[in-house]
């Protein structure tokens, strides 16, 4: 009997996590980070304390979260160093990164945030700023890549990306590769005039 009970408070234990996890992700990509925890913790159908027990900080939640997604980002870094054309693997990765920052506003906010994060999550972003400033580099002297042309202005770029509103995933990732393909053309060193993907009807926001 008392082994039973173990396995059944380790099952209800690791189903409150994964549901945890699950409610987050979810409020994170679609709110951002600022979704209080008792309100995580609220749509997760569990207490403020159970919360607390898996993940002591809000960035201990974070860095569980968005793991998968900077994994991701790493991935697609290390792809655009692999390209045998630095100006190619360099546009690959704007265009890949900002198509994940539509679709995720939590993971866009925690990557170009300014404030420190988690450490595990800071030390994976920093590998992947590193592989960054190198393609940066191989595609300057490959001159593809304006010379003055600088990490932050990728940063800029990213967070304006982020602030796409669409009534749809989809659409917010057409409207993405349109924006990714008009800064392409921006840091292009000699700017080649291409057909734009397709424009997608936004909202007008008014003052």
């Amino acid at each position: 009997m008392t082994t039973e009970v173990g396995t059944r408070l380790r099952s209800d234990a690791r189903d409150n996590r994964e549901r945890i996890l699950a409610v987050a992700r979810l409020a994170f990509a679609a709110e951002g980070l600022e979704v209080p925890i008792r309100e995580i913790a609220r749509r997760a159908e569990v207490g403020v304390a159970t919360l607390y027990r898996h993940f002591p900080t809000k960035e201990a939640l974070h860095v569980e979260a968005f793991a998968e997604q900077m994994d991701f980002c790493s991935t697609i870094a290390q792809d655009a160093l692999d390209a045998a054309d630095p100006w190619v693997g360099f546009s690959r990765l704007i265009e890949r990164m900002m198509e994940q920052h539509a679709l995720d506003r939590g993971f866009a906010r925690a990557f170009t945030s300014s404030l420190p994060p988690a450490a595990g999550f800071a030390a994976e972003r920093d590998r992947t700023l590193r592989s960054l400033l190198e393609l940066i580099r191989r595609a300057k002297e490959a001159g593809a890549l304006r010379d003055d042309f600088v990490l932050e202005d990728l940063s800029l770029a990213l967070m304006a990306n982020e602030g796409i509103r669409a009534a749809t995933p989809d659409l917010r990732v057409a409207a993405s590769r349109r924006f990714a393909a008009l800064m392409l053309q921006s840091f292009q060193a000699d700017p080649v005039r291409r057909e734009l993907p397709p424009a997608v009807r936004l909202p007008v926001s008014r003052a």
